[in-house]
């Protein structure tokens, strides 16, 4: 890891007494609530904030199901960049750390630098970073080197982007981290993009995981705010929504608590109807029965009369 520069808390602490760089500067922003809302010096070393093995055991075990669901994808963007010296790290919504993957000849760095799990990352604690600014903002960020507030982390470089949980609240920071010098911000922004899609890997899978006995509608994929996904039950009304959901709907958990109809959320404003419901109950065994009558009047109970009315009432030809 490079050495941080003697210059480092100078130049912060100059940026913060700038009366128009925080409103036009992110990072200087960021740099201004380290210092004011959170009282760090950007040269102080001090020790950092470590959960005790059982702290991290019941954290970890709060979000056991997002963690399975992320394993495999941590592993999958280990493979891609782990070669290149950087970790792959997954923290709650607090930023601890709870998952780490790192390889054997970059693990001294990254314990060195306290990316290890266990450790919190938010930014009241370590000031501007990659997981702490990514939960504050929520949203992507990239954090590189002398962005990072304090001078112990200027050799590190932090892509985040933030993992919501099936009902829309931030639960987490998808983070890949690197403590080597040749690693510059065009690298950086690729990897930002790797780090990106697959947070919004998680978010899919959870959701899916979520609502395994639920239909679940895509509705749109957009590189920002993820995938726009419904939960529908078998009435198709709307029992959950994704935050990519919500924000293009203008749902709401009040708005969910009482399920609304797929087809009016959706802009359909035809009203419920008998003959609706029966015309769907007929296709349905008719589908599952090939196409023979007599096949689905038994699947509904009936007899292959009654079934040619039905159908005749439904408008379907026999």
């Amino acid at each position: 890891m490079g050495q941080p520069s003697p210059h480092h808390g100078d130049a912060v602490l100059e940026a913060i007494r700038s009366p128009s760089s925080a409103a036009t500067s992110a990072i200087t922003a960021s740099w201004c609530r380290s210092a004011i809302a959170h009282g760090l010096d950007p040269d102080e070393v001090r020790t950092r904030e470590r959960l005790d093995g059982a702290a991290l055991s019941a954290a970890r075990a709060e979000h056991e199901t997002m963690l399975a669901v992320a394993a495999p994808v941590l592993d999958h963007m280990f493979r891609s960049v782990g070669r290149s010296g950087c970790a792959v790290i997954l923290s709650d919504a607090n930023g601890v750390i709870l998952e780490r993957r790192s390889g054997d000849g970059d693990v001294a760095g990254f314990t060195a630098a306290g990316l290890v799990e266990g450790a919190v990352w938010s930014e009241a604690e370590q000031g501007t970073n990659g997981i702490g600014t990514c939960l504050f903002e929520g949203k992507p960020v990239v954090i590189h080197r002398e962005q990072h507030f304090a001078s112990r982390y200027v050799g590190i470089s932090c892509m985040d982007a933030p993992v919501y949980d099936p009902h829309g609240r931030l639960v987490a920071a998808l983070d890949v981290s690197s403590c080597r010098d040749d690693h510059g911000p065009a690298m950086a922004e690729m990897i930002a993009a790797l780090v990106r899609d697959a947070a919004r890997k998680i978010e899919r899978d959870y959701f899916c995981r979520h609502y395994a006995d639920r239909r679940i509608l895509l509705l749109s994929d957009d590189a920002a705010t993820g995938s726009a996904l419904l939960a529908v039950d078998r009435d198709d009304l709307v029992v959950g929504a994704s935050r990519a959901a919500r924000l293009h709907l203008g749902l709401t958990d009040a708005a969910l608590a009482l399920p609304p109809a797929l087809g009016q959320l959706l802009g359909d404003d035809a009203l419920p109807s008998f003959d609706d419901a029966e015309r769907a109950v007929l296709r349905q065994a008719l589908a599952q029965a090939g196409g023979n009558a007599s096949r689905a009047a038994r699947l509904l109970g009936i007899g292959r009369a009654t079934l040619y009315r039905r159908m005749a009432r439904a408008g379907l030809s026999g």
